[in-house]
């Protein structure tokens, strides 16, 4: 029960990952684009930072869904002790994100410096603008839920946002566009549900840590379940969605040659990361005594889950590749 009380090395893990967290959007793109040849947009560190609260806000509302159905599976589970949502401060910053980036379509893609640099009718009769608006919109939708009696509900804002960040993802003008999408679609769902729901079960995790040690365990292993599946959807899109940006041919030049293929690969590195921590984390869950320590390595798991949330903003912010 000890391995889950507050420590110093949890703190002190936290606030390297905030660090991390903050300095990819600030230096990331300068990192990624080095000696590539590759021109650097303006806007990019803002953009990888508004990009990654509003994928930080869709993993931790849509985690609070996915996990809080799970928990209510569990028999006996103590479901008036449930964590306290973070749903509506992660809509509310949602929010604030996607108007950031609006503000940005409706500056032609700059960064604005002023109020009178918007055209708001840029927002309505662009493909990107409008899809800006339905994030803006379905984030505080979502933010309404959150407050109600049925918090579930957020779920459907949520899709839509993730279906606005999918077709903004793949333009009409690329190759099979809706194939893109659809990979993005499944790609962006799972991730959110995997970091999110993580996040909010170790949360049940400690809070049940006393009185319903094993309800929360049970909790846990159900999400891992779960989980195994979102792994290998993520897996199999991401794989797809590599092949159709670079050519099986161009895969391992590109991969180091390019500001994308660099940040792709630094996910990739940090997913395998995140997938033997979960390994670890599913095999204390089997042990008969002490399963509660898989809470250690799924703590682990759930901060690089954060870095590649934050790696994940950042690649849709550097130059895609040119298929060669």
């Amino acid at each position: 029960m000890s391995s889950i009380r507050p420590s110093v090395g949890r703190a002190a893990a936290v606030l390297v990952l905030v660090a991390v967290a903050a300095l990819i959007p600030l230096l990331g793109p300068s990192v990624a684009l080095d000696g590539t040849g590759e021109a650097r947009a303006p806007g990019t560190g803002w953009i990888t930072f508004l990009r990654g609260v509003l994928f930080a806000a869709l993993c931790v509302q849509s985690g609070e869904v996915f996990a809080a159905r799970l928990a209510r599976r569990v028999p006996g589970a103590p479901l008036d002790r449930l964590p306290r949502g973070w749903s509506s401060y992660a809509a509310w910053a949602g929010c604030a994100a996607a108007l950031g980036l609006a503000a940005i379509v409706a500056n032609g893609n700059l960064v604005p410096r002023e109020f009178a640099d918007l055209d708001i009718g840029r927002l309505y009769d662009t493909r990107d603008g409008r899809l800006a608006l339905v994030e803006v919109n379905a984030f505080l939708v979502a933010a309404l839920c959150a407050r109600s009696r049925r918090p579930a509900v957020a779920a459907l804002p949520l899709a839509a946002v993730i279906v606005a960040e999918a077709l903004r993802a793949h333009p009409p003008v690329e190759d099979a566009p809706l194939v893109g999408s659809g990979l993005t679609l499944v790609h962006l769902t799972c991730g959110a549900l995997w970091a999110g729901g993580l996040l909010y079960v170790l949360r049940v995790l400690r809070r049940w840590r006393s009185a319903s040690p094993e309800e929360g365990v049970a909790v846990l292993g159900l999400y891992a379940r779960v989980a195994t599946a979102l792994f290998a959807a993520i897996t199999a899109t991401g794989v797809c969605s590599t092949l159709r940006r670079m050519p099986p041919s161009t895969v391992v030049d590109q991969l180091t040659e390019t500001a994308y293929g660099r940040v792709l690969l630094s996910k990739v590195l940090l997913v395998a990361v995140v997938g033997v921590l979960a390994l670890l984390a599913r095999r204390r869950l089997r042990r008969t005594a002490d399963r509660v320590s898989a809470y250690v390595p799924a703590r682990g798991e759930v901060i690089a889950l954060g870095l590649v949330v934050a790696l994940s903003a950042l690649l849709t912010a550097v130059p895609v590749p040119i298929r060669w």
